[in-house]
């Protein structure tokens, strides 16, 4: 199905890049893909170029899914728009919403993250909450697969840390350093060792040094606090960088080093930033995501030019986003939507820089688009 961005008519194409940045430091931007609002900029207009969302200044930690938003201010406010087929709003209906739009009247809510069609969010006292699609696979933990459009909460547990949402499951990590995980399992995706689907959190291994995970469509990856780096799960076109096309149902380390600073996975191909500010990325290529300046798949870790400014990187459907230390941010990959924020909808296949701002501070993508806040 074709739109039109800009008066050029374009074919295909699903992903949509958001981010905050702007006049003030916490204001919020977005661009590309708008079929269900996901820009929440009160339309369904398409952007190739950064727009803002409404004016306010407050916007601290934001979340992309396949096709929706959320957002959390500074006054721990939770906000979602989108697409919300699923409930995976929170809202309590299944109504699309073109506009940010208030979870409930909490204001405790400290992270959350989209997946393709659930979220889950962590509290400041440590409770986790699910919402959205569950047919199925269980990904909301709750034990049953029945979809909800209201958060709900997961056990009565007060210890979790972070919550990431992918296609069809959940990981956690809770402050003892456990991980845990639950939904689809049909790749090894959930680290248990099998392929078994679970609608209740189960640990993965017995491990109590996991620092943080990242999730993909089918594909997991995690980092321990020795700096080890950890991949399972899908990996037919290299995304788990471990050198094969192999699946694994358990953690499998990528290498020997004990450098690796952050990890983010996109549908079918992963990105890290080491410590000493390397940019390193592997998997599938074929719109340019891995950002090396070419097509070609890789099933190991590749360094991404030779600058060590970069600061952290975030991998959305079929492309790439990162900050620099600078401040600047840099897109690369699929833009039939023109979501790398160009101002056109060429693909690129090398790190491009995204106007000429030095204010951006962090990236975030989910399943088809990401989000970024500003210093």
């Amino acid at each position: 199905m074709g739109f039109t961005l800009n008066g050029i008519t374009v074919t295909g194409g699903v992903t949509f890049q958001a981010a905050a940045a702007g006049p003030a430091a916490g204001g919020l931007w977005s661009w590309g893909r708008n079929d269900f609002g996901q820009l929440g900029l009160g339309n369904q207009v398409y952007y190739s170029s950064p727009k803002q969302v409404g004016a306010l200044t407050t916007w601290s930690k934001v979340s992309g899914g396949e096709r929706s938003s959320a957002a959390i201010k500074t006054d721990g406010t939770l906000w979602a728009w989108g697409r919300n087929g699923s409930g995976q709003l929170g809202l309590g209906n299944t109504t699309y919403y073109s506009s940010p739009k208030q979870v409930g009247a909490l204001t405790t809510w400290q992270q959350v993250s989209c997946g393709r069609n659930h979220t889950a969010a962590v509290k400041t006292d440590g409770t986790l909450w699910t919402w959205g699609s569950n047919a199925t696979f269980g990904e909301l933990g709750l034990g049953n697969t029945t979809a909800y459009s209201s958060p709900k909460q997961v056990g009565a547990l007060t210890t979790w840390l972070q919550a990431a949402a992918g296609a069809y499951y959940t990981m956690a990590i809770r402050t003892d350093g456990t991980l845990w995980a639950w939904g689809k399992n049909s790749s090894g995706q959930l680290g248990l060792g099998n392929t078994t689907s679970y609608s209740s959190p189960k640990q993965v291994g017995s491990g109590t040094t996991w620092s943080k995970v990242s999730v993909g469509y089918q594909h997991t990856m995690a980092i321990k606090t020795d700096g080890t780096l950890w991949a399972w799960g899908d990996n037919q076109r290299g995304e788990l960088g471990i050198g094969n096309a192999t699946r694994y149902s358990s953690p499998v380390q990528v290498g020997a080093l004990t450098t690796w600073l952050q990890v983010t996975c996109g549908r079918y191909h992963t990105a890290a930033v080491r410590t000493d500010g390397t940019l390193w990325t592997w998997g599938q290529n074929d719109s340019g995501q891995l950002g090396l300046g070419d097509t070609t798949n890789r099933n190991s870790p590749v360094q991404v030019g030779a600058l060590t400014t970069w600061l952290q990187a975030s991998a959305g459907m079929y492309f790439t986003m990162a900050t620099q230390t600078n401040g600047t941010l840099w897109t690369w990959g699929s833009n039939s939507s023109g979501q790398l924020g160009l101002g056109n909808t060429t693909n690129r296949s090398s790190p491009t820089q995204v106007g000429a701002l030095t204010t951006w501070s962090s990236a975030s993508a989910g399943g088809y688009h990401g989000l970024a806040t500003r210093s």
